[in-house]
């Protein structure tokens, strides 16, 4: 018969020999704060109520102090927090302008989803499109803390045809950006450009663009085409928000997508372009870009 005591000793060796487990503490990730510039803007105005309800907190920056009771009312009943931020862009002149509302909104993820609208002619255009949204990629590229940048572009948004467009699809491209909207083009391809190319300089940083077809303001289908798409065609403003939304979600977006309606299921299209690297920037120079947003 075996002695207590043996039995004791004998787990006793074990134990010193055995090291004791390590017990790591738990990691509790803190949803992401998102700041999003152009709070009133149709997209932004359908975006946010999707960003509140995945427990996000969204700092919703907009130029108009009497809109703030409208974008306060999104947040009612849902399970984020809302915050906001009434300032123009327009007084938006430097990177460290920008780099102050950054810091003070201390976002994990910013959205550009703000314009000029056509409103106040090519100047404010400029200003607003190109030289503002400029300055906050800069900023944001250069606070460690913010790890993604969702700009809001259009389909095209580009200098070069896309190597899977028909001539149908790069002749209304092209009709588009040198007689229609030439000034808008210009803003929007600039400062696409500049969020790829500074968005290069950090491995830890995800630069997206989101380039829908001509918006409408039907409703939601959840159903699109996304990635390489033609050039043609439309795309609710319900979709984008929602498309948006889940590219920032999922990790692993990076780079330029395309969005047209279709019949591929959104959720299932953004695991696709993310599992398949699926990249619109395909065709352009990146390697001019690099070399034009070099400091």
């Amino acid at each position: 018969m075996t002695h207590p005591h043996q039995t004791t000793s004998k787990t006793s060796d074990a134990a010193q020999q055995t090291p004791p487990p390590t017990h790591q503490p738990a990691t509790y990730k803190m949803p992401p704060r998102v700041l999003l510039i152009g709070g009133h803007g149709k997209i932004s105005l359908l975006m946010t109520p999707l960003l509140l309800s995945r427990s996000w907190t969204v700092i919703s920056l907009f130029r108009d102090p009497s809109q703030t009771d409208e974008i306060r009312a999104l947040g009612h009943g849902q399970s984020g927090k809302l915050d906001v931020l009434v300032r123009s862009l327009e007084d938006v002149k430097s990177s460290q302008q920008a780099k102050t509302i950054i810091e003070e909104a201390k976002p994990d993820y910013v959205v550009w989803s703000a314009g000029a609208g056509g409103v106040g002619g090519p100047s404010r255009t400029y200003a607003i499109d190109r030289d503002a949204a400029k300055c906050f990629i800069a900023a944001a590229v250069a606070v460690p803390s913010v790890k993604k940048f969702l700009m809001i572009s259009y389909i095209g948004s580009r200098r070069k045809r896309a190597p899977w467009w028909t001539d149908e699809d790069w002749a209304s491209c092209q009709k588009v950006n040198t007689e229609v909207l030439p000034d808008y083009f210009k803003a929007k391809v600039d400062a696409d450009e500049c969020l790829t190319a500074l968005g290069k300089r950090r491995e830890d940083f995800n630069a997206i663009v989101l380039r829908p077809g001509t918006l409408t303001d039907g409703k939601k289908t959840g159903r699109v085409k996304l990635g390489k798409t033609g050039a043609s065609g439309s795309v609710s403003r319900s979709d984008v928000a929602d498309v948006a939304v889940r590219l920032l979600e999922r990790e692993g977006a990076n780079g330029w997508y395309d969005l047209l309606e279709g019949n591929e299921e959104a959720g299932g299209a953004v695991e696709r372009v993310i599992r398949e690297k699926v990249d619109c920037l395909e065709g352009e120079d990146l390697d001019d870009m690099l070399s034009r947003f070099t400091e």
